[in-house]
């Protein structure tokens, strides 16, 4: 299958990574730039000697922005200086604010429809309610910019700089597939190996391959950087339930939720939280079509060639 560029026209100077090479340093990159934020983090206090991070919501911002954030900035680096082209080349182009702002309510509403299933099928208890007070509402809006970081991040890595490099050389369905893959895997370990893992697995490969559409849909990387921004900071802070496995410090200023008693795993996605629900299959899969069905995937007129066996061209 050609490959085609679906964020920008890739220039004459323009060097493409290595597929084999693209994948291990994705992953590389992302573990690199945590660990420089973690070894900054102890000097900070943030982080202890151990690895692990101070349970405060100071403690949960800076881990989602200094842990994060050097690693977009490792990418932003190889695009520019190695492979010679501009950060639009891995969508964040034209129209940031108004693409941003969408996907952000998009994101929001997702998450609410799925919230909102699983409490009409008897999923959730009210624990308490929630909270506007500004001693609620200041870590909220820190976290929220953590997880605008975060979740642009992780963006960056698979649906702008990995679908971008595999899809100029194999095409789009190679490059919806293996980064939603690879995405999927670096959430294996969040939580030990259980039913809950396995599905929740399932949803965020799922969520992956929605989220490759939309950006290949729209032509850009900010629609899904709101997206996923906007669905990790409600599930914390909106209502006070894990994301991916992980619980939050932070006190929910809409509703705080927790699973019924006699609630079935498969419902309310047990610890690993909403992300392993069979609630959410059924909305991702709807997002999905939706995405699959709309319209035309942004095309910038370039097809290339099959690449030469070299580490790049």
């Amino acid at each position: 299958m050609a490959g085609r560029e679906i964020y920008s026209k890739r220039g004459l100077r323009a060097r493409r990574t290595w597929t084999a090479a693209a994948i291990p340093m994705a992953i590389a990159l992302i573990f690199v730039g945590a660990i420089i934020g973690a070894i900054a983090g102890v000097f900070l206090g943030y982080v202890s000697m151990d690895g692990t991070s101070d349970y405060t919501w100071q403690g949960l911002t800076y881990t989602l922005i200094g842990t994060f954030a050097p690693g977009a900035i490792l990418v932003f680096l190889w695009v520019i200086l190695f492979e010679r082209r501009s950060l639009a080349a891995i969508g964040l182009n034209a129209n940031f604010l108004g693409r941003f702002l969408r996907g952000y309510g998009l994101g929001l509403g997702f998450l609410a429809v799925v919230v909102g299933g699983i409490w009409l099928l008897g999923g959730y208890q009210v624990e308490a309610g929630g909270s506007v007070a500004l001693v609620v509402l200041i870590p909220a809006a820190w976290v929220l910019l953590g997880f605008i970081v975060q979740g642009s991040t992780e963006e960056i890595f698979m649906r702008g700089w990995l679908m971008g490099v595999i899809t100029s050389r194999h095409g789009i369905a190679w490059g919806v597939v293996v980064n939603s893959a690879i995405f999927s895997l670096l959430h294996g370990a969040n939580i030990k190996m259980s039913a809950e893992l396995a599905f929740g697995l399932a949803n965020i490969l799922l969520v992956g391959v929605m989220l490759s559409l939309y950006a290949i849909k729209e032509g850009s990387l900010w629609g899904v950087c709101g997206w996923h921004a906007a669905w990790n900071w409600l599930l914390a802070s909106g209502f006070g339930l894990p994301v991916s496995g992980h619980d939050s410090p932070v006190s929910p200023i809409l509703i705080d939720l927790a699973d019924a008693p006699d609630a079935a795993w498969w419902l309310t996605g047990g610890v690993f939280g909403p992300e392993a629900s069979a609630v959410t299959t059924v909305v991702l899969l709807a997002g999905t079509l939706y995405w699959a069905f709309k319209g035309k995937a942004a095309d910038y007129g370039v097809e290339v060639d099959a690449a030469p066996a070299a580490a790049a061209d």
